[in-house]
């Protein structure tokens, strides 16, 4: 009788313990919907546009959900998600200490060689908050120069039609599918590789086609001098 009491006792403390509400920061999927829904109200942009664009660029299926990755690397096509922002770190460090500095990086996938310069740091490129909202004032800038949500997007990952028209497709049916709340923590206990249909950005040279290479001028530092 005594053994079973403290069986019970046991499994009302798993019990307990697994029905903890999880935090956003606990969870590296929220983290990219909460930045998305923070720069959206700070920007303007509709929340459904950021939350589907993240998804594009970085989901992957959790238990049949498609979530986003902050942790993420896109390499000349070759997405990789990684289990911490530590390993996604080491990794983009590696890539650009080979000389490697054409790749896109955070929730939002954006490009460290054409818009490093925008950031303090790499850390700093990978703050969920911090790319979200570089997104958002770039898609922000897009909406002013086409005048047209769908455009923008379009735009966003590429000006060249053959290659916007299938990713605003793809944004576009994934802009119903809301924020998930914190209720499950992902975990990445590996680093799985697949091609990305959808990278942020075509590789090119200031003034070619593309969603976020600079339109003009030359190339900048690859971060920003905040001394």
């Amino acid at each position: 009788m005594r053994g079973s009491r403290i069986l019970g006792l046991i499994a009302a403390l798993f019990a307990a313990t697994i029905a903890l509400p999880v935090r956003a920061e606990d969870d590296p999927a929220a983290l990219c919907d909460a930045a998305a829904q923070t720069a959206a109200r700070d920007s303007g942009v509709p929340a459904d546009i950021l939350l589907a664009i993240t998804r594009a660029e970085t989901g992957r299926r959790n238990r049949g959900v498609l979530r986003p990755w902050p942790w993420a690397i896109n390499d000349n096509g070759q997405g990789v998600w990684f289990a911490t922002r530590d390993e996604a770190m080491q990794a983009a460090q590696d890539r650009l200490s080979a000389g490697d500095d054409n790749f896109d990086i955070g929730c939002f996938q954006i490009n460290t060689r054409w818009h490093g310069q925008a950031f303090a740091s790499l850390n700093d490129m990978f703050d969920p908050a911090t790319n979200a909202r570089y997104a958002a004032t770039f898609l922000t800038e897009l909406m002013r120069e086409t005048g047209d949500w769908n455009r923008a997007i379009a735009a966003y990952h590429s000006r060249t039609a053959e290659l916007a028209g299938p990713y605003l497709d793809r944004v576009t049916a994934l802009r119903g599918l809301p924020a998930l709340p914190a209720d499950s923590v992902q975990t990445a206990d590996a680093a799985p590789q697949h091609p990305n249909l959808f990278p942020l950005l075509q590789s090119g040279t200031p003034g070619s086609a593309g969603s976020l290479v600079p339109m003009q001028g030359g190339l900048a530092p690859l971060f920003a001098d905040r001394g």
